[in-house]
């Protein structure tokens, strides 16, 4: 049987991965509704990790959106450059991530029936220093990306979820492309 959800959600992705590749401040809009509904088909498929990572995403798309069109540079005013991660923001990333791995691990297995805690709190965990990495505009998002675009995609297949299952398979090409892309467009701001 299909799954109305699935096919929604993913069309939707396939629009908020385009924009994302363009550096496209409405990717921002698609950011806010497609993971409310996430929330929805998560919770339906036991994934209540990704369920409550759904909620994160949709209030991060609200910041998100507000960083890229209210936020500009000191200097000139203008909007955000696409940028490398300083140096000095990887050990406190890198120390959150952990943080959020093992909290959410521990809510997966503490008070719900989750059958994949372990890598439901993982891509959870490294989604939060994605979002929080976009909505900087720094160039190595993509790369915390395509670690969790290939562990979503083997999970949704194990749990039954084939088109966003198929979503997360496109997700991690595009998001290689989309490292290129945004290389491309930091020098050319420089």
């Amino acid at each position: 049987m299909l799954d109305w959800l699935d096919i929604l959600t993913t069309i939707l992705g396939l629009i908020y991965i385009w924009l994302e590749y363009r550096a496209h401040i409405a990717l921002w809009v698609i950011g806010i509704v497609m993971p409310a509904l996430d929330i929805i088909l998560y919770w339906q498929h036991g994934l209540y990790g990704d369920a409550g990572m759904a909620c994160y995403y949709t209030l991060a798309a609200i910041y998100g959106l507000f960083v890229w069109k209210f936020v500009k540079t000191r200097k000139e005013k203008e909007p955000l450059p696409i940028t490398h991660m300083p140096l000095s923001k990887y050990l406190p990333a890198t120390l959150f991530f952990f943080a959020a791995w093992g909290a959410t691990y521990y809510v997966l297995t503490t008070w719900t029936n989750s059958t994949v805690p372990l890598l439901d709190s993982f891509t959870n965990a490294l989604s939060f220093v994605g979002m929080w990495a976009l909505a900087r505009k720094y160039l190595e998002q993509w790369f915390f990306w395509i670690i969790v675009d290939i562990v979503c995609c083997v999970l949704y297949v194990q749990k039954g979820i084939p088109f966003k299952a198929g979503l997360y398979g496109l997700y991690v090409i595009i998001a290689i492309a989309g490292y290129f892309k945004w290389k491309k467009l930091s020098t050319q701001s420089s």
